[in-house]
């Protein structure tokens, strides 16, 4: 990859009720963010100007009016592309609001726009409130991954979380990702809506991100991915459950003949210790707290949100707007400087090759 090509960032802010604004302040000086990665935040000088405060940082939010101004500022600078909503600038602090809500919608909807449009690299998210969210109007949407799947026009998307092979827990040299098949739903509906197509499918995608990450760590070998079961033993044979034996163990067969590098379905009480060990490079794990909680029990504050299947690159804290400490300056920032880093990264890759790691061409 070429590191000293510039590669622009919008920054969404997240909801302001919430930890956003100050993990984004936070992470400027991060040392992990390259100087040719230029950032710019999407949201309100007001709020961010406020976080800076709060953090006692040399820096001061300014207004842009363009992706191209913000390239240019000076070092101390932190360019806001203001969304039109002078409501946010009023939200108080560790309390879901219909405007704190709409403030990131919008932010997040102007992101979109500009990388879909080629004028950033790559969007990087701020945690947003999915009450808050439903509260401001829009309730077609349980989270950003769907939301962003609409907003980009692709009918499936999948959220992973992923560890950078810095990650002292992590032994692979191209970190350690974990696939969701499904996401933001209850647990009764996630696994009757489980079948060997969505395993498969999320299978290939897991499959696409390894490979991009062994070539960019300059690994010569093929992925490796464990396949989750869903049941205790993996169903035991079919003693706790039969989901393994009609759909999982189906699934992954298919997909070995086509050639996907799978292995499953493997009992999850000894899978992520697998993975970490540095067996497998991808987990493709059936729902959203068997993915969330091993991985952030590994590295919550290095982990990163990343959306395979979008047509643009996004990648996002792995936490959310955390209200019980928002703006009170203990928000860590760890998070977001992986994710503005991994974001960089995946888009010097797009730029670089063809990727497979499921961006998909406009």
């Amino acid at each position: 990859m070429n590191e000293t090509r510039i590669v622009t960032l919008a920054v969404s802010m997240g909801d302001p009720a919430g930890i956003g604004p100050e993990v984004i302040a936070g992470s400027w000086p991060s040392a992990l963010v390259p100087e040719n990665f230029r950032r710019v935040v999407i949201g309100r000088v007001a709020v961010m100007n406020r976080a800076i405060e709060l953090l006692e940082l040399p820096l001061v939010a300014t207004p842009v009016a363009t992706v191209g101004e913000a390239q240019s500022c000076e070092a101390d600078r932190v360019p806001v592309l203001e969304i039109d909503f002078a409501d946010a600038d009023a939200v108080a602090p560790g309390i879901n609001s219909s405007a704190g809500g709409h403030a990131a919608f919008l932010a997040v909807e102007l992101a979109t726009q500009l990388a879909l449009s080629r004028q950033v690299d790559a969007i990087v998210t701020a945690p947003l409130s999915k009450k808050a969210l439903h509260q401001a109007g829009h309730t077609q949407w349980p989270g950003h991954t769907e939301m962003l799947a609409d907003l980009c026009g692709v009918p499936r998307t999948a959220m992973m979380l992923y560890l950078p092979p810095r990650c002292a827990a992590v032994r692979s040299q191209c970190g350690l990702g974990v696939i969701h098949t499904t996401l933001h739903t209850s647990m009764r509906l996630a696994i009757d809506s489980l079948t060997r197509e969505s395993i498969l499918e999320t299978a290939r995608l897991a499959t696409a991100f390894a490979a991009d990450m062994l070539a960019a760590a300059g690994e010569k070998r093929a992925p490796r991915i464990g396949v989750a079961a869903l049941n205790p033993h993996a169903g035991e044979e079919g003693m706790f459950g039969d989901e393994e034996i009609r759909i999982i163990a189906p699934a992954v067969e298919a997909g070995k003949k086509d050639g996907l590098p799978l292995t499953g379905p493997l009992p999850c009480d000894t899978l992520m210790h697998r993975a970490a060990d540095g067996e497998f490079d991808c987990i493709v794990a059936m729902y959203h707290d068997q993915g969330h909680i091993a991985l952030k029990l590994l590295g919550l504050h290095q982990a990163v949100n990343v959306t395979l299947g979008l047509p643009i690159v996004r990648t996002s804290v792995a936490h959310g707007t955390a209200y019980d400490i928002a703006w009170k300056g203990k928000a860590r920032s760890g998070s977001m400087a992986e994710a503005l880093l991994l974001a960089g990264q995946l888009a010097n890759l797009t730029r670089d090759h063809q990727p497979s790691h499921g961006r998909m061409p406009v």
